[in-house]
């Protein structure tokens, strides 16, 4: 009985410092969700987001009516230069591509962890998805990726906040391979409509973070 015992709790515990270590070492500061009480409809927003790479660009739609704050704290994070010469870290293919990790590891990331942000309905059901990658429930970074394919065993595991807008983006998506890095990302539309007093205020919150540990990131 005992030595079962101590058998559980060793599983228990590599099975803990696995998961830590698919969280970062970075991601150690949990952001405080403020409830996004909207000043604008989310719904009546455009907001695109391109990533630039040797292959082409893939051009973005993103969902802030979805995904409000995982949205915030992407374009946040892509105005900022976060992205910039980051690699597309791990290529699985007929799966996915994902990125933003700033160690190009697999387990870094911005210094803060947010929740998750599922909306029923939205779910893996088609190619060309945006979403972050995680470690666990609410274990949201900077780490993004884009699938090939359906993948429905994400469904609610994985918040989505944007797809591709076209074939030909996709295309790109699909020429992607590990390593390739991604130059720049692009954030357009109406992206001062959704800088709300209380997305400023969460912005304020990812930056006192960020530039204890990243120190040549532009400001916008």
């Amino acid at each position: 009985m005992l030595k079962t015992l101590v058998i559980f709790i060793v599983v228990i515990f590599l099975v803990t410092i696995g998961r830590n270590k698919l969280a970062g070492t970075h991601a150690r500061k949990n952001i405080k969700i403020l409830e996004n009480k909207a000043e604008v409809s989310m719904s009546d927003l455009v907001l695109n987001a391109k990533i630039v790479t040797d292959k082409g660009d893939i051009n973005l739609k993103l969902f802030p009516e979805v995904a409000p704050l995982t949205v915030l704290n992407f374009a946040h994070l892509a105005k900022r230069g976060y992205y910039d010469n980051l690699k597309f870290h791990r290529v699985i293919s007929d799966f996915m591509i994902q990125g933003g990790d700033p160690t190009g590891t697999g387990a870094g990331g911005p210094g803060y962890q947010f929740g998750d942000e599922f909306k029923e309905g939205v779910v893996f059901d088609r190619k060309g998805l945006l979403a972050m990658a995680n470690a666990g429930k609410n274990t949201n970074g900077s780490q993004f990726f884009i699938t090939h394919v359906e993948t429905p065993w994400l469904n609610y595991h994985h918040t989505i906040f944007g797809e591709v807008v076209s074939a030909a983006d996709q295309d790109v998506v699909n020429k992607i391979a590990q390593d390739d890095v991604i130059k720049t990302i692009e954030i357009t539309g109406d992206f001062d409509k959704f800088m709300t007093e209380e997305n400023k205020k969460m912005a304020d919150q990812i930056d006192e973070i960020l530039d204890s540990q990243f120190k040549n990131l532009r400001k916008y």
